[in-house]
């Protein structure tokens, strides 16, 4: 996946995010306008996930500002991860959302009611589902260039408020259509399951940046490419292994071997390990590399004991050394 292309600068993930609660606060105010003149149990359900739409943009503004804080002595890798939390904390207000639509959508279900003036109520839900989408939209494109999980976030959470909304609006022409009064509570019902899914992935996604994921597979390729591109230079002199990688927000980190000619001196090592380095930084803005200098044909410590372990687990696995 190519590179992608840059924003405007005013784009950062904080204004991006102060526009979102800017937009959630618009919509709230445009989907209880609705619920309001219509009646509707399924565009009351869909006001109330705008409300957690405000709580998660808030949240994700409050992490996002955190995030940029500069590493300190308790936290020498900088503070990136605080965006995972916002991914998470959204997921868990989706999944209060959902409760209280499946509670209030039961309840209608047992007890109908007619709904009124629904001209009004799907014009209003279609106006607001308009700023959603464009929003969604320029926050995904800057989820990409920023590496933000909290941008992410938001922005599938705005998505899952579209087809949410467009999902309500079927439903009440189709209360229109047949007289059927059941089917405005069936769609909040569908609307709720609909949250369940999307906030449990936020939370799914959340868990796994906190548990140091691998850098994405596009990056890795990238990095791979430099690595093969910088062997092949040196005729097989300088060598990589020990490659491993792990996200933390919008930075990356790489840590790794390079093995290279007992007879370099060390001012030689100095040079190309840079050249590594500022080619590495090329392919992945933003990624910290750690090259660790080897001579060839030698392993870490820890590389030695790893292999040990290895065989002997491939040993007990082949039942060797059982009496």
């Amino acid at each position: 996946m190519p590179p992608a292309k840059p924003l405007p600068a005013w784009m950062t993930p904080v204004n991006l995010l102060r526009v979102s609660v800017g937009v959630a606060l618009l919509t709230i105010a445009l989907k209880t306008l609705a619920w309001w003149i219509s009646g509707s149990v399924g565009l009351l359900s869909d006001a109330m996930e705008s409300f957690v739409n405000l709580a998660g943009a808030m949240f994700a503004l409050t992490m996002v500002t955190v995030a940029r804080r500069p590493a300190d002595d308790c936290h020498p890798y900088g503070h990136h991860k605080a965006e995972y939390f916002s991914s998470g904390f959204e997921g868990i207000l989706i999944l209060g959302a959902a409760v209280a639509i499946l509670w209030a959508a039961g309840l209608r279900l047992l007890h109908p009611q007619p709904v009124e003036e629904l001209s009004w109520g799907m014009g209003l839900a279609l106006l607001s589902t308009a700023f959603n989408g464009a929003l969604a939209w320029v926050l995904l494109r800057a989820a990409r260039v920023h590496q933000s999980a909290a941008l992410e976030g938001d922005a599938r959470h705005l998505i899952t408020d579209v087809w949410t909304s467009i999902g309500v609006v079927v439903g009440l022409l189709a209360v229109r259509a047949t007289g059927w009064l059941w089917l405005d509570p069936l769609v909040a019902i569908g609307v709720a399951l609909n949250i369940l899914r999307e906030g449990a992935r936020l939370l799914w996604d959340a868990s796994q940046g906190l548990m140091d994921e691998a850098m994405a597979p596009e990056q890795l390729a990238r990095v791979q490419a430099v690595l093969d591109e910088h062997a092949a230079a040196s005729e097989g002199a300088v060598q990589f292994d020990g490659l491993v990688s792990r996200r933390a927000g919008a930075r990356s980190h790489l840590e790794l071997h390079m093995h290279l000619p007992h007879d370099w001196t060390l001012g030689q090592a100095a040079r190309e390990r840079r050249a590594v380095e500022q080619a590495l930084l090329h392919a992945v803005p933003g990624l910290r590399a750690t090259i660790e200098l080897l001579p060839r044909d030698h392993a870490t410590v820890f590389e030695v004991l790893e292999a040990r372990r290895e065989q002997g687990e491939q040993r007990q696995g082949s039942g060797e050394g059982i009496a």
